[in-house]
C-alpha cells in the first residue's frame, strides 16, 4: 500500500484537510485545549457559530476521534466535551495558525484594501 499523499484526488487524508480546514473546526479544537466545555460554554466562546453548526461540527470531530463527548448521565442533561489525544496534538497546530491570523490580520487587511483600489481603477 502505498504512503499516504494529499495530493492525490484518492487520499483519505483529504478529507481530514477538509474536516480540519473547516472554519468552526479550527475553531472549536483550539478552544477545548483548555480542558473540557459544555455546549453552552463553547458557544459563548465561538462568536457566530449557530448551536446546529457547532451541534454538527462536534459531531463531525467526534466521529473522526478528534472530540470526545461524555455525557454525565444526569437530569437536567450535563455533556461536556474535551480533545482526545489525537485532538490535542491537532490543536497545538491550530493554535499555532490562529495566532499567526491574529499577529498578521493587519497586514492581510491592508493587502486586500491595496488589492481592492488596484481594481476598483481598472474596472
Amino acid at each position: 500500500m502505498a504512503a499516504p499523499n494529499v495530493y492525490d484526488s484518492s487520499c483519505s487524508a483529504r478529507d481530514a484537510l477538509e474536516l480540519i480546514a473547516s472554519k468552526w473546526a479550527m475553531l472549536i479544537l483550539p478552544a477545548l485545549s483548555g480542558g473540557p466545555m459544555r455546549n453552552s460554554a463553547l458557544l459563548r466562546k465561538i462568536g457566530g457559530i449557530s448551536q446546529k453548526m457547532l451541534t454538527q461540527t462536534l459531531k463531525d470531530l467526534e466521529r473522526n476521534g478528534l472530540v470526545i463527548r461524555q455525557d454525565m448521565q444526569t437530569v437536567p442533561p450535563h455533556v461536556e466535551y474535551r480533545l482526545s489525544a489525537l485532538g490535542s496534538s491537532l490543536s497545538e497546530a491550530l493554535i499555532t495558525l490562529d495566532r499567526w491570523a491574529e499577529r498578521h490580520s493587519g497586514d492581510l487587511d491592508a493587502a486586500r484594501e491595496r488589492f481592492d483600489a488596484d481594481r476598483k481603477f481598472f474596472d
